[in-house]
């Protein structure tokens, strides 16, 4: 993305937030006159961040740079959270930016090592724009095998939208899909001019009319845990939770794990999968009614 883009991008941010306000959520009396947009005005968000509404206006247009105290203002004024406010503050923070080429991601090996022991836990490591890069064979077993994908293509966003076998793991899937598009939408503020991955976008946004909404909504969010309903052919249905581990050595790099409360039933299929991936041995039929 070049500067004007990352520009236009913050001004989009910035109609679609004062979108989601309203007057009786911010405290304040509804006014009697009709609206004919949802949200707030643009002179209303001006009037709480103490700027002008002319120079509010240039911003959301994408004709004026930012300054931090603004930003700041503009962050309160729009009640954004702690993820919403970073991504506003990158995209201003990238304008002047030049573009840069990076290196393809080399999966270091204590990290490899790392993945080869875990063999009762799904792990995959995770690059820049979500690109799977290393993966254990319990992840495949549980995902997809991912050594039958070509690697220009082995991205978990991508599988999540356009694989039907990924797909059909997340028993919710429009809560996963989505959250992977908030991830990326954060990605893009990082990394405003990495080529592959506005071609990522592009190509999501023509085969899916899903994505292209909610990557439209400016929706935005780290990686960090939560929790997948998770249905598989062998096991049937259960529940895992996720947590994202950060590498000191490359913060490009992150390992996501999912785990299940040991004495539970999800803890149960979990461990007959894994054991169906170490001997070859399918688990008992009864576990698709536990």
């Amino acid at each position: 993305m070049s500067r004007d883009v990352n520009r236009s991008e913050l001004g989009q941010f910035l109609k679609a937030r004062r979108a989601d306000l309203s007057l009786t959520a911010l405290g304040l009396p509804e006014t009697e006159t009709l609206r004919r947009v949802p949200g707030l005005r643009r002179e209303e968000v001006a009037q709480l961040a103490s700027i002008s509404a002319q120079y509010y206006t240039r911003l959301e247009q994408g004709r004026l740079h930012a300054s931090a105290p603004v930003l700041t203002a503009l962050a309160k004024a729009l009640r954004l959270n702690d993820d919403q406010r970073d991504y506003l503050f990158e995209l201003a923070g990238k304008e002047s930016a030049r573009p840069r080429r990076q290196s393809g991601q080399q999966v270091r090996p204590p990290l490899q090592r790392l993945l080869d022991t875990l063999s009762d836990i799904p792990a995959l490591l995770l690059g820049r724009r979500m690109d799977i890069l290393a993966w254990n064979p319990l992840a495949a077993a549980l995902l997809t095998d991912f050594s039958q994908i070509p690697q220009e293509q082995r991205n978990y966003v991508r599988l999540v939208f356009t694989d039907p076998t990924v797909r059909s793991r997340y028993a919710d899937w429009e809560t996963i899909a989505e959250d992977c598009v908030a991830f990326l939408r954060m990605e893009a503020a990082r990394n405003p001019n990495d080529p592959r991955l506005t071609a990522l976008v592009g190509e999501l946004s023509v085969q899916d009319a899903h994505f292209r909404r909610w990557w439209a909504d400016h929706r935005v969010a780290r990686r960090a845990f939560g929790s997948k309903q998770m249905h598989h052919p062998m096991v049937g249905e259960f529940s895992l939770d996720w947590e994202t581990l950060g590498s000191a050595a490359d913060p490009d790099q992150q390992l996501t794990v999912w785990t299940a409360e040991p004495g539970t039933p999800s803890h149960e299929k979990l461990r007959f999968l894994a054991s169906w991936t170490t001997t070859g041995n399918p688990p008992p039929r009864q576990l698709d009614k536990a």
